[in-house]
C-alpha cells in the first residue's frame, strides 16, 4: 500500500544532508534578509522551523558534481502560511544570495499580470528595507510597464511574468517561482519555462500553491506527479513534494488536523478563528465547504467545479466491516459498461437491503498486453491494483465478449442477479449467451436522454446516503474523474463525461448509474413522495409495458 504523502520530516528534526554546507549557507542568508511586516527586532526575516527545514531539504542535498539533487519542489499550503513571503525571499536567494550566478535569470511567473506583480512587490519591499541591498540593486517597478530587479553587481535579473501574457521563448532560467499554478489556463508560458531550464547548469524550480479544482489543468498535473512522487508510486529523486494537506480518512471539520494543511498554525498564521468562522459557513454551504476544503485545508477537489456529487458524501458511505459474501441473498442488479479496444471493462453490482440502502461492488477487467507501458502514460498503478486483486487482467490485446459473458455468468450463479443491464450497441453477443442461461438481460443506450434518469438516481442516493461500499479504489477514482453538465430546465438533461486526461476513465460510474437506476426503480420501499418528476413517467411506462 501507498505510504502516506504527508512530509513529516518537516517536523521530526531528522538529519538533512548538507555535504557541501548549502542548506545551512540559505537559511544564513534568508535570517539576514528583513521584512516590513516582521515582528521580530529590526524587523528580521522571520524563518520559522518548518520553512527553514524546506530551505535545509532544497538547498542541502548535492550531486557528487556539486549541483543540487532538488530540481523542482512542488510545495503546497494553506492559504494564509505567508507562501508569497517565503516565496520571494528564495527569489532573492538567486538574485542576490549565495545561489546567484552571473547573468542569471530569475523569473517569478503567476497566473496574471495582478498576481505577479504581487510577488514582485514582496521581493522589492524586502530589497529596500536593507540600505546594503538597495544600492546593489535597480528596481523597476514603474505602473503598467516590466517589472525587473536588477543584481548591478553581476547583471543578474529577477522579472515578473504571466501566464497570460506571451510565452517566454527567449529565457534561460536558473530559478523559476511558480505562484499558483492552480489557477494557470494554459500551458504556453509553463512549457516555454520549462524546456527553457535544460539550457542552464543547475536549474531550480519552486511551485508554491494552495490546493486547485479538477483534473484536466496544468496545476493537477503537476500535483498528481508530485503526490506519487511523495507517496512512493514514482521513484524520482529530483522532485521534492512538500504536501500540507488533510489526507483520505482525516476528518475536515476536526481543528487538530488543520495544522497538517497550515505548518504556520503553531506560530499564529492563519488565524485560527477565522478558520472556525469558515468552517461555521462550510458546515451549512456546499460552496462554502468545497471553498474551505480546497483553499483553507488543501484538499484538491474532484474532477469539475460541478461533480456528480460531493466525494465526501461519499466516503461517508464506506462500511469497514463491507463483505461481500454477507450480499449473496440479496436482490441484485449488475450494471455493464464494455470496453471497445483495449480498454476498460466494468461490472459494478447493486445490491438492494430491505431499509432501501444499496451497496455497490465493482469487478474490472483489461487486458494484459500493453498494461505496464498504459500504466505509465495514465499515470495509474494498474499493476499495484492487479496485484492487489483489485483489477483483473485478462490475457492478450483485447478482451474477448466471451470471457465477460462468462464473468457475469459467474457472478449470477452466487448473487441473486434480477438483471443485467447493458448499453446494446456493443453487448449482442454477450446478451445471447447470457439469454441463453436464463439471465434476465434489460439495455439501455448510453445517450443522454436515457442516461438522465441513471445519472439522477445515482446522484440522489448518494446523496441521501442510501450508498454503501467497500471503498474500491478504481471505482472511487472513476466517480471522481466524471464531468457533470447538469439541466437547469425542464427541457434539458444531466449528463457525465470524462476529463481529457489520460486517467480520467469513468466506466465505473456508468455502471454504477445503471445498475443503481434499476435497483432504485424496483425498489417497492421507495415512497412515491420519494421521486422526482421523471421518475413518475418511467414508473408509469414500465407498468403500461408489464
Amino acid at each position: 500500500m501507498s505510504k502516506s504523502a504527508f512530509p513529516a520530516w518537516v517536523f521530526d528534526n531528522s538529519p538533512i544532508d548538507d555535504p557541501l554546507g548549502h542548506g545551512d549557507r540559505a537559511v544564513r542568508f534568508l535570517r539576514a534578509l528583513r521584512h516590513p511586516a516582521s515582528t521580530a527586532p529590526k524587523h528580521a526575516f522571520q524563518l520559522y522551523t518548518p520553512f527553514e527545514r524546506m530551505t535545509q531539504r532544497i538547498y542541502g542535498p548535492r550531486n557528487p558534481d556539486g549541483t543540487r539533487v532538488v530540481k523542482k519542489v512542488f510545495l503546497m499550503l494553506g492559504r494564509g502560511n505567508r507562501k508569497t513571503s517565503h516565496a520571494a525571499a528564495w527569489s532573492l536567494l538567486h538574485l542576490l544570495g549565495p545561489e546567484a550566478v552571473p547573468a542569471g535569470q530569475v523569473i517569478f511567473a503567476a497566473c496574471d499580470r495582478e498576481q505577479a506583480g504581487i510577488g514582485f512587490r514582496e521581493a522589492a519591499n524586502i530589497v529596500r528595507m536593507d540600505r546594503r541591498l538597495v544600492a546593489a540593486t535597480k528596481i523597476n517597478d514603474a505602473f503598467n510597464s516590466a517589472k525587473q530587479i536588477l543584481n548591478r553587481r553581476n547583471g543578474a535579473t529577477l522579472k515578473a511574468i504571466s501566464s497570460d501574457g506571451k510565452a517566454q521563448h527567449g529565457t534561460t532560467p536558473n530559478f523559476i517561482l511558480v505562484d499558483e499554478i492552480h489557477q494557470w489556463k494554459g500551458r504556453d508560458l509553463w512549457e516555454a519555462l520549462d524546456s527553457g531550464t535544460t539550457k542552464v547548469a543547475d536549474p531550480l524550480t519552486i511551485i508554491c500553491t494552495t490546493a486547485g479544482r479538477g483534473q484536466d489543468n496544468l496545476g493537477f498535473e503537476q500535483y498528481d506527479y508530485a503526490y506519487k512522487v511523495a507517496t512512493g508510486e514514482h521513484d524520482d529523486p529530483t522532485v521534492l513534494p512538500i504536501l500540507f494537506q488533510l489526507e483520505p480518512g482525516d476528518d475536515w471539520r476536526d481543528e487538530e488536523k488543520w495544522p497538517k494543511a497550515n505548518p504556520g498554525l503553531p506560530y499564529g498564521f492563519p488565524n485560527i478563528v477565522g478558520l472556525r468562522n469558515k468552517l461555521k459557513e462550510a458546515e451549512n454551504s456546499p460552496p462554502a465547504r468545497y471553498q474551505f476544503q480546497q483553499l483553507n485545508l488543501n484538499i484538491w477537489q474532484a474532477a469539475s467545479r460541478s461533480p456528480l456529487f460531493d466525494m465526501g458524501v461519499y466516503d461517508a458511505g464506506r462500511d469497514p466491516n463491507f463483505d461481500l459474501a454477507d450480499l449473496e441473498g440479496l436482490p441484485c442488479w449488475l450494471g455493464v459498461d464494455l470496453s471497445r479496444s483495449g480498454d476498460l471493462t466494468a461490472l459494478v453490482a447493486a445490491f438492494r437491503h430491505e431499509d432501501g440502502r444499496i451497496s455497490l461492488h465493482p469487478w474490472f477487467y483489461l487486458p494484459s498486453e500493453g498494461l505496464d507501458d498504459k500504466a505509465k502514460i495514465e499515470q495509474v498503478p494498474y499493476p499495484r491494483w492487479r496485484d492487489d486483486k483489485l483489477l483483473n487482467v485478462i490475457d492478450g490485446p483485447v478482451i474477448e465478449p466471451d470471457v465477460i459473458a462468462d464473468q457475469i455468468i459467474n457472478i449470477c450463479g452466487t448473487y441473486d442477479v434480477r438483471e443485467v443491464i447493458f448499453d446494446p450497441s456493443l453487448a449482442a453477443p454477450i446478451m445471447s449467451k447470457l439469454m441463453d442461461h436464463g439471465i434476465t438481460v434489460f439495455t439501455v443506450e448510453q445517450k443522454p436522454k436515457n442516461m438522465h434518469g441513471p445519472v439522477c438516481d445515482l446522484e440522489r442516493m448518494v446523496n441521501g446516503r442510501r450508498i454503501r461500499h467497500g471503498a474500491h479504489p478504481i471505482l472511487r477514482n472513476h466517480f471522481e474523474s466524471v464531468v457533470v453538465k447538469r439541466a437547469t430546465s425542464a427541457s434539458e438533461l444531466t449528463t457525465m463525461h470524462k476529463g481529457t486526461r489520460h486517467s480520467n476513465h469513468i466506466d465505473g460510474a456508468i455502471a454504477s448509474a445503471l445498475a443503481v437506476f434499476r435497483a432504485a426503480a424496483n425498489d417497492n420501499q421507495r415512497s412515491i413522495h420519494d421521486l422526482d418528476p421523471e421518475d413518475y413517467d418511467r414508473l408509469f411506462e414500465e407498468a403500461e409495458a408489464a
